[in-house]
């Protein structure tokens, strides 16, 4: 659904000091943040009534209002964005999707998705329910990383899209979360809803969410940290996120459900952290590992991988030169 024209929140505490450009990034997940930046540096963000900077942080109780531009006419636009393609053949590809990129436009002309990269390189992708989604038969969050699969016909959508539905493709996630986990494997079984009180969110929902299960296994462990290996029996929104949490294991840097947005080796360290000091990563620490599923043409089983990312390449590294 698109957003009202015009959107109006109030900044609650626990957003409090956040910068405005991070603030409509986690308001609006299913945007990218070049496209909420434009939107501050165009005026189109106001805070109390004022045009200020990407960079303004809030205060608790602040009123920011959004006014969206109206929808451009129907289409997905190509965009020659780079993109690593790890398979292609006559009814699908499969894509490493780069952190911080949206999967689909949610409305008409909107720039900068998978979809749009896609559009400029593969050209005519299945059609589907939604065509703002053509091809997109699962999806992975803004700022998580990895391997991800586009139907190329309206058959293979169809045939790739049940699979997903009776749960025959092996999805395998590597995050980091914090803390040390007591079993080196166990399943999370806890149904997941909507979160009533803030709308990008979604929650543990015990009497009326849907069912969700992870399972995972301990890869290797740092000093306060955990490597994890995890594997979707199904697909609830932020799944993996919400179920880390919920046993008080959040995922390193996830804005969202954990403790920060960014993990600095001063962090690792425990010392002040040094001036202009970069983040080892500033998103979640989740990348979408391998995919196992039926070809929809031949049948025959396919499994890819995809490469870990520098920023968690940097972060596991960082963990091993802390561990002692």
């Amino acid at each position: 659904m698109p957003e009202d024209p015009k959107t109006r929140l109030t900044v609650d505490k626990a957003d409090r000091g956040l910068r405005l450009d991070k603030f409509l990034a986690l308001a609006f997940p299913d945007h990218s943040r070049s496209f909420l930046q434009k939107l501050i540096a165009d005026g189109c963000v106001t805070v109390n009534g004022q045009v200020v900077k990407q960079s303004h942080e809030l205060a608790a109780g602040e009123a920011v209002e959004v006014v969206f531009p109206p929808p451009a006419a129907e289409g997905i636009e190509p965009e020659d964005i780079p993109l690593e393609i790890i398979h292609q053949d006559a009814d699908l590809v499969v894509v490493n999707k780069p952190p911080g990129m949206v999967v689909h436009p949610t409305r008409a002309g909107a720039r900068g998705t998978l979809v749009n990269a896609l559009a400029f390189r593969i050209g005519q992708l299945a059609p589907g329910s939604d065509p703002l989604r053509p091809g997109v038969v699962h999806r992975l969050d803004r700022d998580t990383s990895g391997v991800m699969l586009v139907a190329k016909t309206a058959t293979a959508h169809a045939r790739l899209a049940a699979q997903f539905e009776q749960r025959e493709v092996h999805k395998e996630y590597l995050a980091v979360v914090e803390g040390a986990l007591e079993f080196d494997r166990d399943v999370i079984d806890v149904p997941i809803g909507k979160d009533r009180r803030t709308r990008e969110k979604m929650r543990v929902a015990l009497l009326d969410g849907r069912k969700a299960l992870s399972e995972y296994e301990v890869a290797e462990r740092f000093q306060g940290f955990t490597l994890v290996k995890v594997r979707l029996h199904t697909g609830r929104t932020h799944q993996i996120r919400v179920h880390m949490r919920h046993i008080g294991h959040p995922v390193v840097a996830d804005a969202l459900y954990g403790r920060t947005d960014a993990c600095y080796e001063s962090d690792l360290a425990r010392r002040d952290r040094a001036p202009g000091e970069e983040p080892l990563i500033d998103r979640q620490a989740l990348h979408s590992w391998r995919i196992a599923f039926q070809h929809p043409a031949t049948n025959q089983t396919m499994t890819f991988a995809a490469p870990i990312p520098d920023d968690l390449t940097r972060l596991i590294a960082a963990l091993r030169r802390h561990r002692q």
